[in-house]
């Protein structure tokens, strides 16, 4: 049994004689402490939060509409075209205002002619207004087209009260309707001369009482 024992003890006795003896010669010491770095557990994120995927998504989201509404602005496409659309509202707003339908006496006049004569324009800038001419309640001349210069039209007249109405068709595209016009006997003189705006479906109305 002792004989057993005494070969680790020898072994280990030599090793150390090895190791001591390597120092003597000014060898290097061996480093026996293990080089292994401690590895860490990981971290895992926190996922509970069954909404933050939502939630990101539409930020993301709102950011990239934000960006692209920026990036109009800054190319000019969309200020000029919100620009141009503001002016064109004003503008309809503007032409195609609620004038009241209200019918204009244009007065009452008294001749011997048998006819008269009746030139009218329209005295502002030609935008397309149109009337539709009648006497008696009789449309005797349709949808004339009112332009910068005077339009005649010759109207015969009965014995009695003859009542001449100009009726609004439409206001143009600027209103309200707008005409400037006279009224001449068969001798050539003025026997009124007015202007009219008429909002449509709107009518001005001159009465011409002829003798016998």
């Amino acid at each position: 049994m002792y004989f057993l024992f005494s070969v680790p003890l020898f072994v280990y006795g030599q090793s150390n004689k090895s190791l001591d003896s390597d120092k003597k010669k000014g060898g290097k010491n061996i480093n026996l402490t293990s080089s292994s770095k401690e590895i860490k557990k990981p971290i895992f994120l926190d996922n509970d939060d069954k909404e933050g995927f939502k939630k990101a998504f539409d930020k993301k989201k709102k950011n990239d509409a934000e960006n692209k509404k920026e990036d109009l602005t800054n190319k000019g496409i969309l200020s000029a075209a919100k620009i141009s659309e503001e002016r064109f509202l004003k503008s309809w707003k503007k032409i195609n205002a609620p004038y009241p339908v209200i019918d204009q006496d244009l007065g009452s006049f008294r001749t011997q002619s048998k006819s008269v004569r009746i030139i009218c324009r329209d005295f502002q800038y030609p935008d397309g207004d149109k009337v539709t001419i009648m006497i008696n309640d009789i449309p005797i001349i349709k949808n004339v087209t009112l332009q910068s210069s005077y339009q005649g039209f010759d109207i015969p007249l009965e014995v009695g009260i003859n009542k001449i109405a100009f009726i609004a068709l439409n206001q143009g595209t600027s209103g309200p309707n707008t005409a400037g016009f006279k009224v001449f006997d068969d001798s050539g003189n003025v026997i009124s001369s007015n202007e009219w705006n008429l909002a449509t479906g709107a009518k001005a109305v001159i009465l011409i009482a002829k003798d016998k």
